[in-house]
This record gives structure tokens, sequence and C-alpha cells, in this order.
């Protein structure tokens, strides 16, 4: 018992050792002079070195290379992300050729923006949100998609624009076996 007779209560002990202990991290991060471009505060509000490599286990989606903005911070939204307006007008202005029966022109031009969509994305360094993986992957990607869509809207029947006799082949023996 204390002298005034009241037992202190057990909260009471806990509140003043967490609050010595938020005094020395607080301290500790004053005399703390972080110079490292790459650190990040901890759980403690501390700052610790970071590291720029990837984790062994992913935690978080990591942005994409040339993921920042493709125009300046004060220019207006739809020029700061040019490369994906200008991609997605182009297959818009496709879709809308192919719903008007001009497949084939319709076509070659959803194929033509995923192309260029892959030459933007190895030759503008920042693309906006045409970024979505690394650019190797990005490129990959729109280039494979295209280079397919265009070479199926070449060889779109009827009269074909391209043709490859061993894919005939390939069909008699695969529907013939």
């Amino acid at each position: 018992m204390s002298a005034e007779g009241k037992v202190p209560e057990a909260s009471e002990a806990p509140v003043a050792s967490e609050a010595a202990e938020a005094a020395e991290v607080a301290e500790a991060a004053e005399d703390v002079t972080v110079r490292d471009p790459v650190s990040a505060p901890g759980a403690d509000g501390v700052p610790r070195r970071a590291t720029r490599r990837f984790p062994l286990f992913t935690r978080d989606t990591a942005r994409p290379e040339g993921g920042g903005r493709a125009a300046p911070g004060d220019a207006p939204a739809p020029a700061r992300q040019w490369p994906i307006l200008a991609v997605l007008l182009t297959v818009g202005l496709g879709l809308l050729l192919t719903a008007l029966d001009v497949f084939r022109v319709g076509l070659l031009l959803i194929g033509a923006a995923l192309l260029a969509g892959a030459v933007l994305r190895w030759v503008v360094p920042d693309v906006g949100m045409l970024a979505v993986r690394s650019r190797f992957t990005d490129m990959v990607t729109y280039g494979g998609l295209g280079l397919a869509v265009v070479l199926l809207a070449l060889m779109m029947q009827p009269h074909p624009l391209l043709e490859f006799p061993w894919l005939q082949d390939m069909l008699h023996v695969t529907v013939d076996s």
C-alpha cells in the first residue's frame, strides 16, 4: 500500500515504462542523421537502411520502371498520360472499324496500336500508365500480342493477304488423325 492508503493499479506501471521507452526512441531519432537516399522509417519511427534489392519473399508490388508521368506534373491529366491514351484511342478506332464490318483494317489497326505500344515502351523513358511491369516484359507482351493480331488479320479468310502452305498441311494432319 502507498502512503495514502491506495494500492497502485497494475496498469499504471507499464504506462510509465512505455512512456520512458517512447522518449528514448524519440531521443535516438533526433540523434540519427540520414545521409543515404535509400532509407525508410522502421516500425519504431527510426530511419533504417533499406536495400534496393528485391526481397526473397514479395510483400508488396514494386512500381514498374518507367511508371512515372510522361509529362510534367503541372500539365493537365490527359497530357501526362499521352502514351496510353494514344494506344487506347487507336485500339478504339480499330474496334469501331471492326464493328462497321471493316474487319481486316480494324484488326490491323489494333495490332499496329499494340506494336506502337511496344515501341513507345522501349523508346520513351517515362510512359506513365503504359508501364505495367518491367520494360522487357511490357515490350514482349505488347509486341507479341500486336504481331499475333497483325498476322491473324493478314491470314483472315476470304482472300488472305498472307498464306502459309504448311499451316494447311498441319490442319489436315490434325483433323485427319
